[in-house]
């Protein structure tokens, strides 16, 4: 094994944790509504910082959402949990269940967690959140020993007033005494700073335990958290510092499924990565990969994975991939190396790019990446007019409405024929912008994915070059343009960024009509007019004109000049100029003098860019104030009681001269507040002095309102979360870690790429000798061609045991990072 160079050191290692979640649908919830039924949906939560908000779904005691969410999280985190909720227009919404996953529960299958679910109750007292600072000392005197528990502070307790605050006192228990600290009034952010003093009573030795409750005048007081700590942990290592506040222990209570159950998938994705010279070696070799012959390579590190991902693993692989060689300005040739080899295995034509292969999977994600704004500009003007119309269409008969048509927009009793026209009509005047914008999208369809359609249709062409496989060519690029992109767009459109909320039922149909045509028309008429769907035959003639005009579309799309140059430059996904978030927000400065606090907030349109956050009064707007994305400090939640205003947020930034100056923006929805803190902090992420801590609440009437402190540079009451991000298609490029993820796909196929090659190298490497041994790796290969092989494996080895070697190296150090902290219950 060859080690690394003296000169590389060791620098410092970053940590990378993602949590891959899917709210696929429920079954069997309850009816919370006089009618029956209930509009459920779904908040995901992570520590009790709400994360997501699925759509609602009206009228359904079965939901089916398939909404998915990548959150970028600290290594820290300790639980998720999903809250079912019933909508209701008038008063609060209805809690329904709740499901709470540990972070030892994620983690205990590597494949993560993939089935139904039955919800259980909430209980208040379980429903806690939080931390308490503690510092623990062990004392002896002439009166024995005595136990000093000095309670500093906590920091994001549970809400338990209907003002959003808590009254907070801790009581402190050590045997069979205990004792309490002041109350202090209106805040989740409280500061004791006292010392308790309990004295050893005779017995055997007692376990610590603090408890946090929120005082109340009338009834009994609620429940906020408590810590516990073992006799041999207040001997060995004193508490000293912040602990995780959890609920009284007790048994898991079992609905029964009485209140209905979720289908969730989560995954857990955690990682050490090193620093970046690590992994240029390996890097190397997936660069050669794509610039080498594709159809006779076995022992490369992308022909290596390609043979062992399979499922969501292959899509999240695929997607590293991509970003990687976009990282490198070898996107191009990474999609060529890979559809040349699906095509050379493929005899089929009819079947080529239909299974979710590497290849398949590389260019779909690949287009999400690159084409998104694209795919807005084109589509998202009649997806807003099909929302907003709510125009009812319906060409099956088995599911038309003809009372409701009847009741909607016709005199008297309308007949099928009468709904089919009507529809007919509404359909082509959906897609004729559709298609008009499509096929007049030349110029505006970003280049690098011309270039890409270009070698694909190049590949394919000399593949199957046969007068009767003329249009497979075109067939490759279509149906991953319309079938993988652009149709399933239209319907879900809330799933590619094009509306906040998924269609009621009514619309989600029109969209389904919709996406069929878009459909036939990317399967370029083949199979038009067979199998069950013959209701769409008066649509036939609007298709084939379309398919027609598709065709057009699609050589002018691959009629481009240029190629990528191996090893040309790289290139961010997002260039800093682009706007990557836009949207009108209303803003509030720090403390405008006599204005209540509704009035404080002004509308105003909003633009985000890698460089600058600006704003005006309107997109049209000549005038325009900024800030620098380099003067960001922190992005945060704000509390609601800091203004009585639900979904605000903080932009902290610091001017030339040091001084820390707040924006408050707020949004009109969870989502979109998750959107934008994701956005912001995403762009801000290189920033140096960064703040590690800020204040959840405003300084208003001279004080704070969260922890209640008098001094506006009082140091910040609550961690910040600069770290939690969600995962979309503009997360900036991270090369290190994307090549850390594919080293670790990499190590399982270590031990068969070692069989295929290396297990029998001092073996003869004629092709008899191959033939004898029966290995299917080398079947048929020249000695020439298995000797290169047997030395690019040989190569991959040892760069995955050189990581192997650092990762191993690291580890003392992080080790040593960690002071001998407090142990958490």
């Amino acid at each position: 094994m060859s080690s690394w160079p003296e000169s590389l050191g060791l620098g410092a290692m970053a940590k990378s944790s993602s949590l891959n979640v899917r709210v696929v649908e429920g079954r069997a919830l309850p009816a919370k509504d006089v009618s029956g039924s209930s509009d459920p949906y779904c908040i995901v939560k992570v520590d009790d910082e709400v994360v997501a908000r699925t759509a609602t779904i009206w009228r359904s005691l079965s939901p089916f959402w398939g909404e998915e969410y990548t959150v970028h999280l600290p290594l820290d985190f300790h639980h998720l949990a999903f809250y079912v909720l019933d909508e209701d227009t008038v008063g609060h919404d209805d809690i329904i269940g709740k499901i709470s996953l540990s972070r030892e529960a994620i983690t205990a299958d590597p494949r993560g967690i993939d089935s139904w679910i039955n919800l259980s109750h909430v209980d208040p007292d379980a429903e806690v959140q939080g931390e308490i600072c503690l510092a623990v000392q062990m004392l002896e005197d002439v009166r024995g020993r005595c136990l000093r528990c000095h309670v500093l502070q906590a920091r994001d307790l549970a809400p338990r007033d209907i003002s959003g605050t808590s009254d907070p006192f801790a009581r402190v228990f050590w045997g069979s005494q205990s004792l309490e600290t002041s109350t202090i009034k209106k805040t989740r952010f409280p500061h004791w700073d006292e010392v308790l003093e309990l004295r050893e009573m005779p017995g055997p030795p007692s376990p610590l335990r603090v408890e946090l409750w929120d005082w109340d005048m009338v009834g009994k007081n609620d429940f906020l958290g408590m810590v516990e700590f073992p006799p041999q942990v207040l001997q060995q290592n004193p508490p000293n510092g912040w602990f995780h506040l959890l609920p009284f222990p007790r048994a898991e209570e079992d609905s029964g499924g009485s209140l209905g159950a979720l289908r969730l998938k989560v995954r857990l994705t955690e990682d050490r990565v090193l620093p970046s010279q690590y992994y240029q070696p390996l890097r190397e070799l997936l660069m050669e990969s794509v610039l080498g012959p594709a159809e006779e390579d076995a022992a490369s590190p992308l022909a290596v994975l390609e043979e062992l991902t399979s499922g969501d693993c292959r899509q999240e692989l695929a997607t590293k991939l991509v970003k990687l060689f976009l990282g490198q300005g070898l996107a191009g040739p990474f999609l060529d190396y890979l559809t040349r080899r699906e095509v050379a295995r493929t005899t089929d034509p009819n079947t080529l790019f239909r299974s979710n292969s590497l290849a398949s999977k590389s260019m779909e994600q690949f287009l999400k990446l690159v084409g998104m704004p694209y795919l807005h500009e084109v589509l998202r003007p009649v997806i807003n007019r099909v929302f907003e119309e709510k125009k009812y269409m319906e060409l099956d008969p088995c599911k038309m409405d003809l009372g409701r048509t009847r009741r909607i927009s016709f005199k008297g009793a309308p007949s099928e024929e009468h709904v089919r026209e009507a529809s007919l009509g509404l359909l082509t005047g959906y897609l004729g912008p559709i298609m008009d914008t499509i096929v007049g999208s030349v110029g505006r369809c970003p280049p690098a994915i011309r270039l890409a359609f270009k070698q694909l249709r190049q590949c394919v062409e000399e593949r199957f070059p046969q007068a009767e496989h003329k249009d497979v060519k075109n067939l490759a690029i279509s149906g991953f343009l319309f079938l993988r992109f652009f149709a399933p767009a239209i319907l879900t459109p809330k799933l590619f960024d094009l509306r906040d909320q998924h269609a009621d039922p009514q619309t989600r149909r029109s969209l389904l009509l919709l996406a069929k045509a878009v459909q036939s028309i990317g399967n370029l008429g083949q199979q038009l007019g067979q199998g069950k769907e013959l209701w769409m035959a008066p649509l036939h003639p609007f298709l084939l004109q379309s398919i027609s005009r598709v065709r057009d579309f699609l050589d002018q799309l691959v009629d481009v000049d240029g190629k990528e140059e191996p090893g040309g430059p790289a290139r961010a996904l997002v260039p800093p100029s682009v706007t990557v978030r836009e949207g009108y927000l209303l803003k509030r400065k720090e403390e405008p003098a006599g204005l209540a606090t509704r009035f404080a907030f002004k509308k105003r349109y909003f633009q985000l860019s890698g460089e600058m956050l600006s704003y005006s009064r309107s997109p049209e707007c000549q005038t325009r104030s900024s800030m620098p994305v380099s003067h960001i400090r922190a992005v945060e939640r704000v509390d609601e009681g800091a203004f009585q205003l639900p979904h605000v947020m903080q932009v902290v930034t610091q001017d030339g001269v040091g001084a820390l100056h707040t924006t408050y923006l707020q949004c009109k929805n969870v989502n979109e507040l998750n959107q934008w803190l994701s956005a912001l902090r995403k762009a801000s992420a290189p920033n140096p002095d960064k703040l590690a801590a800020w204040h959840p609440g405003a300084f208003r009437s001279a004080h704070w309102t969260c922890c209640l402190q008098a001094e506006r540079s009082a140091a910040g009451c609550s961690r910040t979360h600069s770290a939690v991000t969600l995962g979309d298609w503009s997360d900036p490029l991270d090369p290190d870690a994307e090549t850390q993820m594919v080293y670790r796909q990499l190590l399982l196929g270590r031990d068969r790429l070692r069989m295929k090659f290396l297990e029998d190298s001092t073996l003869d490497t004629t092709p008899e000798a191959d033939t004898e041994k029966g290995s299917s790796a080398t079947e048929g290969a020249c000695p020439a061609a298995l000797a290169h092989q047997r030395e690019a494996a040989a190569r991959l080895l040892e760069v995955l045991a050189d990581l192997d070697q650092a990762h191993e190296e690291f580890q003392p150090q992080e080790q040593q990072k960690v002071a001998p902290g407090p142990l958490r219950p």
